[in-house]
């Protein structure tokens, strides 16, 4: 890199300098001058092939790839062999490479009839752009890449954002991370509080045996000195005599009733703290579940994989709807959702956006999520009605974090995937 180019790029700020690095420095690739054929893979210049692997596929489905290609190692390759591989055998026109090609093409199969509807660098643009605000980075990228009307400045366009959302979710999985630490600190710190709190249990409840064994005594002594002194008195016992008798009874009594109210006092005391052991239970629960969701999240191999073991659901064709929540987190949201196949619509609970907006995105999505913690109740509830009457899942999140989301879609809350178009 010139002088010049390093002066020019320190006048700049923020990902716009380093963008326009990017996109100055990405390389071009050739289309059918005719303009009326997709670019094949082979076709894309060497310096795409990595971004193409990177981003259109995700590490599970090149696994697959190779699997079917009948490569022997590839059940236990590591992820960066298979990418590599991936990366080599897309600058091969021959089977394995016409394979590959094919496979994308099935895989973003919607996408690429999308962008066929273009027949303009502005069209392509813009609906490149469509995809790019909604997190649909994968299908549209290579939709993009292998287009007849595709041109240079374009391709450099595309190029750049791609390139510049790698960085800004290697960011992202910095912050999960430093998350993550806390909430293994949080359980920790949890679990011994329950264990506090269920040593304080047992001990209540040795009291409480305790109590009820004193009772029990005091009241067979008490009912064994009347014995005896009934027997001693006899039916000249004097009213002196008799008037202590029953003052002893009295005291005994009330002895008896102290022990009986300390004894409820130790049993209340017990039913708050199993009250709030099981609901510390299932807070740690929830959190395990979230820990768990977000440690597998993290496995990605890079801005859109969601690896082998990165989630236990599959999004593809799936459209979900995020109604509240914190504006700063819904780009993140969304390429989540886009990184694992899906499409995410928000809206944000009728702050900005209309209430009336509401029918239409719940009509869009195949099931909807809020959370709790940053929703109002009027549009909380307007969304469970609006999901009933459509007959759609609704899941409520524990918080508005990027664990809760990971944590709900990795559930088993969301409907099924729609069969594949064979």
């Amino acid at each position: 890199m010139s002088t010049l180019t390093v002066l020019h790029l320190h006048r700049q700020t923020g990902i716009n300098a380093v963008l326009e690095q990017a996109r100055s420095q990405a390389p071009f690739v050739a289309v059918d001058p005719k303009g009326h054929r997709r670019s094949k893979i082979w076709d894309i210049s060497s310096h795409f092939h990595c971004s193409i692997i990177g981003t259109c596929l995700s590490a599970a489905e090149l696994r697959q790839f190779f699997v079917r290609l009948g490569e022997a190692d590839a059940k236990g390759a590591t992820d960066h062999v298979l990418h590599g591989r991936g990366v080599r055998t897309a600058g091969q026109h021959d089977l394995a490479g016409k394979l590959l090609h094919k496979t994308l093409d099935k895989r973003h199969e919607t996408a690429i009839k999308r962008f066929t509807r273009a027949s303009t660098v502005a069209e392509v643009r813009d609906l490149w752009l469509q995809a790019l605000d909604q997190g649909d980075i994968p299908g549209a990228y290579w939709a993009v890449l292998t287009h007849p009307a595709a041109d240079r400045p374009l391709i450099q366009e595309v190029f750049g954002e791609v390139h510049m959302l790698s960085h800004m979710v290697g960011t992202s999985n910095r912050v999960d991370i430093a998350r993550l630490r806390k909430l293994e600190r949080d359980l920790g710190a949890r679990d011994e509080k329950i264990a506090r709190q269920e040593a304080r249990l047992q001990t209540a409840a040795n009291e409480r045996s305790e109590l009820l064994r004193r009772i029990e005594s005091l009241e067979i002594e008490a009912a064994r000195r009347t014995v005896q002194d009934q027997a001693k008195a006899g039916p000249q016992l004097a009213p002196a005599a008799m008037a202590a008798l029953a003052q002893r009874s009295d005291a005994e009594k009330a002895h008896a009733q102290v022990l009986a109210a300390r004894l409820k006092e130790v049993e209340d005391q017990a039913a708050i703290e199993r009250k709030r052991n099981a609901e510390l239970i299932e807070r740690e629960a929830h959190l395990q579940r979230e820990l768990s969701a977000l440690e597998a999240s993290l496995h990605l191999g890079g801005p859109n994989q969601d690896g082998p073991k990165a989630a236990a659901r599959d999004l593809a064709d799936l459209t979900l709807l995020y109604v509240g929540g914190r504006p700063k987190l819904l780009d993140q949201l969304k390429a989540l959702a886009a990184g694992r196949g899906g499409v995410l619509l928000a809206h944000d609970g009728g702050i900005e956006d209309s209430a009336a907006l509401l029918p239409g995105l719940i009509s869009q999505a195949d099931a909807a999520f809020f959370p709790v913690d940053c929703i109002s109740h009027h549009a909380a509830g307007q969304v469970k009605k609006l999901c009933r009457d459509a007959g759609k899942p609704f899941v409520p999140l524990r918080t508005a974090s990027l664990a809760s989301f990971i944590a709900a879609i990795a559930g088993g809350d969301l409907p099924a995937r729609p069969a594949a178009v064979a």
